[in-house]
C-alpha cells in the first residue's frame, strides 16, 4: 500500500516536472516544408519592388511608399554591394536617391543623405530578418535558416521569445497571391508576424509590435508588397524628381532646423505642450516641420502615452479651418510615445495664423477617450514669398532682441 502511494506520488511529481518541457515544445516552431531562406535570397539586377510601409521610429509609423530598383553592382573598397535606385512617396513629398545593399545581408549601408531616415526604416523592417538569416554564416553572418527549424533565434529584449516558422499560408497582397511561410514571435503577449516566400529576397508582408511591459503594444513596423517585376532594364525611378528641388526653385527653404520653441499649458491645464518648429519664418506655400511633445502637467520629464490629438488652423471663434488629420484621411492623429513629428505645407495666407494643438485625450487607437478635450493655441506669423527675402536680410540678433523686448 505504501509502495503504491509512493508510486502515485512519484508519477505525479515527475509529471509536474515534465510540464515546462512540454511547454517549451509548444513554444518551438518549424513547418512541414523542405528548404531554407535568407534575407536577399534570389536578389538580382533588374528586380523592382514597391512597398507600402511604416516604422515606429519614423513619425510613429506614418505610412509611406518605397519603390526600389536593383540597378546593378557597386564596388565599395573590397566589398561588392548591390546599388539600388529608390523613390519614396511620403505624403506630398517625393524623395529620390540611391541605396547600397550588402550581399551577405541586404541591409542599406550607404547611399543618398536625403534617404537617411527611410533607409533606417527599411533596415529595421523589410530587411530586419537579416539579423537571423543571411546568405553566409562566415564573417559574422547567420547563414540560411531551415523552414523546419524549431527556432531561428531569440529576440534580444527582455521577455523576448523565439523567432520561429509558425505556419504555411497562402496570402494575397496587391502584388499578387503567394504561398508563404509565416515567421512569428511574441511581444508583450501579442504575436508579431512576417510572411516570407521561398527564393524571394524580401518578406512580402508584416505586422509587428513594440515590446511593452504593460498596456497595449503599439505597432513597431508594418508593410506589404504593392508590386514586383523582374528583369527591368530601364530605370523606373528616373521618371521622378525630388520635390525638394521644386521647392528650392519656388523660393522655399528646405534645409532648416526646428529653432522656434514654445511651451504652454493647455487651456484647462490638463496637459503641457512643448512645440518646436522650423523654419523660423513660415512662408505661404512652403514646407514646415513641427515636433510636438505631450507632457504631464505634474512632471516636465514625463511624456504622455497614447495621445489622440489633431493639429488645426482655427478662426477667431475657434472654428476649425483646417485639420491635418483630415488631410491624411484620418479622424485624429495618434502618438503612442507622446512625441510626434508633423510635416505639412503652409497653406495659410500672409498674416497671423492661429494654429491649435487639440488633445482629445489619452486612449489606445479605436477607443474613445473618457476625458474632456483640451487645447493650446499658437499664433504664428505667415509671410508671403515676396516678403520673406526682406525678412531674411534682417540679422538674426536684431530679430531676437526685438522679440525679447516685445
Amino acid at each position: 500500500m505504501n509502495r503504491t502511494i509512493l508510486s502515485i506520488i512519484t508519477v505525479f511529481f515527475l509529471g509536474s516536472l515534465l510540464v515546462p518541457h512540454a511547454f517549451a515544445q509548444f513554444q518551438g516552431g518549424g513547418v512541414d516544408k523542405d528548404g531554407s531562406w535568407y534575407a536577399g535570397e534570389g536578389l538580382k539586377q533588374g528586380d523592382f519592388f514597391s512597398y507600402s510601409m511604416c516604422h515606429v521610429d519614423y513619425k510613429e509609423c506614418t505610412n509611406f511608399e518605397l519603390d526600389m530598383w536593383i540597378k546593378g553592382e557597386k564596388q565599395v573598397g573590397s566589398e561588392t554591394k548591390w546599388l539600388a535606385e529608390v523613390a519614396v512617396f511620403d505624403g506630398n513629398k517625393i524623395i529620390v536617391g540611391e541605396m547600397e545593399l550588402g550581399k551577405i545581408a541586404p541591409e542599406p549601408t550607404g547611399g543618398s543623405i536625403e534617404l537617411g531616415q527611410y533607409r533606417g526604416a527599411f533596415k529595421s523592417s523589410i530587411a530586419w530578418l537579416s539579423a537571423f538569416a543571411t546568405s553566409d554564416d562566415s564573417s559574422g553572418g547567420k547563414g540560411p535558416k531551415e523552414f523546419r527549424a524549431t527556432s531561428w533565434g531569440k529576440i534580444g529584449n527582455i521577455g523576448g521569445e523565439q523567432v520561429v516558422p509558425k505556419a504555411i499560408e497562402t496570402i494575397t497582397v496587391p502584388a499578387g497571391t503567394w504561398e508563404t511561410v509565416q515567421i512569428g514571435w511574441k511581444t508583450g503577449g501579442i504575436t508579431s508576424k512576417v510572411w516570407i516566400v521561398d527564393d524571394f529576397p524580401f518578406p512580402i508582408q508584416a505586422k509587428t509590435y513594440t515590446h511593452v511591459s504593460e498596456g497595449i503594444p503599439p505597432t513597431e513596423y508594418e508593410f506589404r508588397l504593392l508590386d514586383y517585376k523582374e528583369n527591368v532594364q530601364e530605370s523606373p525611378i528616373a521618371q521622378y524628381t525630388s520635390t525638394a528641388q521644386d521647392l528650392i526653385d519656388a523660393g522655399c527653404e528646405v534645409n532648416f532646423d526646428k529653432e522656434v520653441s514654445i511651451k504652454k499649458p493647455t487651456k484647462n491645464f490638463d496637459y503641457q505642450i512643448h512645440v518646436f518648429y522650423g523654419p523660423e519664418d513660415l512662408v505661404e506655400g512652403c514646407p514646415t516641420q513641427w515636433l510636438i511633445k505631450f507632457i504631464s502637467k505634474y512632471d516636465d520629464t514625463e511624456f504622455l502615452n497614447q495621445v489622440q490629438y489633431d493639429f488645426l488652423v482655427v478662426d477667431n471663434n475657434l472654428k476649425p479651418l483646417r485639420s491635418i488629420a483630415q488631410e491624411d484621411n484620418r479622424n485624429f492623429l495618434y502618438s503612442p510615445s507622446g512625441q510626434a513629428i508633423l510635416d505639412f505645407t503652409v497653406k495659410e495666407k500672409p498674416g497671423i495664423a492661429k494654429y491649435v494643438v487639440w488633445v482629445y485625450g489619452l486612449a489606445p487607437e479605436g477607443i474613445v477617450p473618457n476625458t474632456a478635450s483640451d487645447f493650446v493655441e499658437i499664433p504664428v506669423t505667415i509671410f508671403a514669398k515676396d516678403d520673406i527675402a526682406n525678412v531674411q536680410e534682417i540679422p538674426s540678433w536684431v530679430k531676437n532682441n526685438a522679440g525679447w523686448w516685445a
